[in-house]
């Protein structure tokens, strides 16, 4: 769609996008094709904490965000920060499809002087608002940029997208306490609840439950919702409201652990950092093409 936007005309991919639910859920595989080809390539890396938030990122950035590729900087855009950044690698095929980079770069993921690496880094790819490594401080970032945006008079929100073991880090909750302080309304943070953090099921190793009664008692407006139900997603994003309104809104987004594969499923703390082996590979591949009727 092509818009006026200041002195300059801007291709704007507004939010509310016309995109079916079909298509959405092919993306999200796409998006585990993709993870599966780009970690073959780099002989390492992070399948099913990547595979969990599939249908988050398909939904966000084909029918949610409001987002200029043209423009990664383009002031009234939508923010996304990656809290989760090791999952960084489901994100990069999406830019590069929605055209922030070329595609080109994808074939150099991993390697030595790539801009695309296993975390987002905002001073090497266009469309990364922020980047990622140590977990748990990009909620903090978002009440900032919440906070900058209201300054500004500006109708863009900032959405974060965090995993269990962040929800552990103290500065999480810091954020929670900040974020309801000020009213920002413009904030939304989506909980990837797999269960799971690289320590092991987050209810042994620190228990984060229950989250929605906890982030309520922050002063949030919280809605819990099956994560890899695409069409939960995108009722739920189409209903955030208004972005002046006075109460940030968490999704409790509850999700499987390496969704998408059978194998990956029944043990997905053994694939949250891995390589598959070619057989594996040929076996994970073959299970998602036949769901897409390939």
């Amino acid at each position: 769609m092509t818009v006026a936007a200041g002195p300059r005309a801007t291709t704007v991919l507004e939010r509310g996008r016309q995109v079916g639910e079909d298509e959405l859920r092919r993306r999200a595989d796409w998006i585990r094709l993709e993870t599966i080809r780009l970690i073959d390539q780099a002989g390492l890396g992070h399948y099913s904490s990547t595979f969990s938030c599939a249908e988050v990122l398909a939904v966000l950035y084909y029918h949610t965000l409001r987002l200029d590729p043209l423009e990664p900087a383009w002031p009234d855009r939508d923010r996304f920060l990656l809290g989760k950044g090791h999952v960084a690698v489901g994100q990069w095929p999406v830019l590069a499809d929605l055209g922030y980079f070329p595609a080109s770069w994808l074939d150099d993921y991993g390697r030595l002087g790539s801009p695309l690496t296993d975390h987002p880094d905002m001073r090497k790819v266009p469309g990364v608002d922020f980047s990622s490594g140590s977990l748990g401080h990009n909620l903090s970032v978002g009440v900032g940029m919440g906070l900058g945006l209201r300054l500004e008079g500006s109708d863009a929100r900032i959405f974060v997208l965090t995993g269990d073991g962040e929800l552990q880090e103290g500065q999480i909750w810091e954020a929670a306490m900040a974020a309801s302080h000020y009213r920002l309304g413009n904030l939304v943070a989506i909980l990837d609840a797999n269960g799971f953090s690289g320590a092991g099921a987050t209810s042994v190793t620190m228990n984060i439950e229950p989250l929605a009664i906890r982030f309520e008692a922050f002063g949030w407006a919280v809605e819990e919702i099956d994560g890899n139900d695409v069409g939960a997603l995108v009722r739920t994003f189409d209903a955030l409201g208004d972005p002046d309104g006075d109460q940030p809104r968490c999704i409790v987004s509850r999700t499987r652990k390496g969704k998408g594969l059978a194998d990956m499923e029944a043990a997905p703390q053994a694939w949250h950092l891995g390589h598959m082996t070619e057989e594996e590979r040929v076996a994970a591949v073959a299970e998602i093409q036949a769901r897409l009727g390939r």
